[in-house]
């Protein structure tokens, strides 16, 4: 896993989720689905196929807060899992990217929890 994407990535969304134009977000999705997908480890490759699921929501045409929540949330648990096993260098930033995905998809069904009221 390349050290300078994963930086880029978090800072990506340090700036919040409205700052990265969906062509943008779908590229970074798909170059990270595909890493994943070829890396032969399990948890990777789990992760791959939600990042698919994340990919279907955001080019459905009609978003869904509560479905790309949903999928943050659970695209960021699974990072939190995997950067048990990273090396050292990748540890922090993928905890900080676990805590980004987890605090976007909170935002977002909390949004959509407050628009279904």
């Amino acid at each position: 896993m390349p050290s300078d994407h994963l930086l880029a990535t978090v800072s990506a969304l340090k700036n919040g989720l409205t700052s990265l134009p969906l062509g943008s977000a779908m590229d970074n999705t798909e170059t990270w689905q595909q890493q994943f997908l070829h890396s032969g480890q399990p948890e990777l490759q789990d992760i791959a196929r939600e990042m698919g699921n994340l990919q279907s929501l955001l080019s459905s045409g009609a978003l869904s807060a509560r479905a790309i929540g949903n999928c943050l949330t659970m695209l960021g648990n699974q990072t939190s899992e995997a950067s048990a096993q990273a090396s050292a260098d990748l540890k922090k930033p993928l905890v900080e990217l676990a805590d980004l995905l987890r605090r976007h998809g909170g935002d977002l069904l909390a949004h959509a929890e407050k628009s279904a009221k």
